[in-house]
């Protein structure tokens, strides 16, 4: 089995990692397994901060690195919270803080379509010359107010397209047919 480590300890994009790479011979471990720390991430964009993030944890455990980089961009709000998604209310993984600052900025806007954005950057090793790279785009709207208790992040106020529900009312399965990190996971499996 290959084992690629994440450049990242969110337990909730490792659990849905491994879900879509099962049966394909790859393991996915944390980069918290390896005590490892983030690497600053200084990029502009969810390119440039995926590759910075996939390129350190490489360095540090020798091992091929996959990063994630993703967030939510709000159209009314130029893209906003962007590559800040996780700390856009102040601090770096309080989801309820983020959706609820987000629900407040948006509460005089009509436009409330958004996408989630996911960028993955696979490096082989630390100074891999041409990783790849993948990207998924998930289309919806912001609800309201938060439904569901399924996920993490912005899901509770995220209305996927064509559907009456949030994400966080999606089954992990259905979740992982439809989401932003499962269109750019069967990119990176198609360029693989």
């Amino acid at each position: 089995m290959n084992t690629w480590v994440l450049a990242s300890e969110n337990q909730g994009k490792l659990a849905e990692l491994n879900r879509l790479l099962a049966g394909r011979n790859i393991q996915v471990r944390s980069m918290g397994e390896f005590d490892l720390t983030g690497a600053e991430e200084n990029g502009l964009s969810f390119v440039e901060n995926a590759l910075i993030k996939a390129r350190h944890v490489a360095k540090e455990t020798g091992l091929p690195a996959l990063a994630d980089d993703s967030g939510l961009a709000v159209n009314a709000l130029g893209g906003a919270p962007g590559i800040y998604s996780a700390r856009y209310a102040g601090v770096h993984g309080n989801d309820q803080a983020n959706y609820i600052k987000l629900l407040a900025d948006l509460e005089t806007f009509e436009d409330r379509s958004a996408q989630f954005v996911c960028v993955l950057a696979l490096v082989r090793s630390a100074d891999d010359p041409l990783p790849v790279i993948a990207q998924g785009l998930w289309q919806g709207e912001i609800l309201p107010a938060p439904q569901g208790e399924n996920g993490f992040g912005y899901d509770p106020v995220f209305q996927p397209k064509n559907e009456t529900i949030s994400a966080a009312e999606l089954s992990p399965r259905q979740k992982s047919q439809v989401s932003h990190r499962a269109l750019a996971c069967a990119e990176l499996l198609r360029q693989l």
